[in-house]
């Protein structure tokens, strides 16, 4: 793919993107900034604080009014552009509330940044207009416990908690497993015609994708199960054995979806931890 970065595309009426040149195995091709609108704007995911990137936002405006920047969550790859962008624009910063935590050990995936401020946090169901139309925020906590998705004109500004090329990294302590399958169900019951993610394709059919999440992870909940349940395992022994031929680079975020999972399971009694091992309970 000879990946379209700094430039504007529109997907559809009111609705563009302009990809930062962030690829890597946690972003895919990288970040997808969104621009919402016509008359006025509002930019979704503004993405790394890269100055290409944040020229080419700038561009992609083209002197319209900035009604808001607005970020889904506070990952590095997402929302560090919010800054020189709310400078050269004087729009407001709008969306997911701050959120400054260090995971112990080395990261899976992007780091928070914990420079991010908002001048307005969106609760769920809470709306900004652009154009006069709607933008609804929808709390969706699980790959951090501060991500919002966004909706608007029918479609659904997904963020990392849906994405069509990957699934989701879920990393404790503040990535949340229970959660995220919860949020997964929140978004089941809607009935938006299309996602757009931050990383990846759009999903055309966002229904019967959810549901495919959901039974993904739960055939991942049922493997660890079996796993522990022959003998007490580390995490890395079952990375190894869940995850057969993994990249190297995706081992972290295996394993610390396994830890999500493993946590979830030993909230509800049916595994336990002895030192480093999991056995079932």
């Amino acid at each position: 793919m000879d990946a379209p970065y700094a430039k504007l595309e529109e997907l559809e009426p009111g609705i563009a993107r302009v990809l930062a040149h962030n690829p890597s195995a946690f972003t895919y091709y990288g970040t997808q900034s969104y621009l919402i609108g016509t008359k006025n704007v509002a930019v979704i995911d503004p993405g790394p604080d890269l100055p290409e990137h944040v020229d080419a936002l700038e561009e992609a405006i083209n002197g319209r009014p900035v009604v808001a920047i607005i970020c889904t969550h506070t990952h590095r790859d997402h929302s560090p552009a919010s800054r020189p962008l709310a400078q050269r624009t004087s729009a407001p910063i709008v969306g997911c509330a701050p959120l400054a935590l260090e995971t112990v050990g080395p990261r899976a995936d992007a780091s928070f940044d914990g420079d991010y401020l908002a001048d307005r946090v969106l609760g769920d169901g809470e709306r900004i207009h652009v154009d006069g139309e709607p933008v609804t925020a929808i709390a969706t906590p699980g790959h951090t416990s501060n991500h919002l998705c966004l909706a608007y004109r029918g479609a659904l500004f997904s963020g990392d908690h849906v994405m069509g090329w990957s699934t989701t990294v879920v990393v404790p302590p503040d990535g949340d497993m229970a959660e995220y399958m919860k949020s997964l169900d929140k978004l089941r019951q809607r009935d938006d015609r299309i996602y757009f993610p931050a990383h990846g394709p759009a999903v055309t059919n966002p229904k019967q994708y959810v549901r495919h999440l959901v039974g993904h992870r739960m055939q991942r909940e049922k493997q660890i199960l079996t796993l522990v349940g022959e003998q007490a395992r580390p995490i890395a022994d079952i990375v190894g054995n869940a995850y057969p031929g993994l990249d190297p680079r995706l081992v972290p975020a295996a394993g610390g979806s396994v830890l999500a999972h493993l946590l979830d399971l030993e909230r509800r009694g049916l595994v336990e931890q002895r030192e480093e091992l999991w056995t079932a309970a």
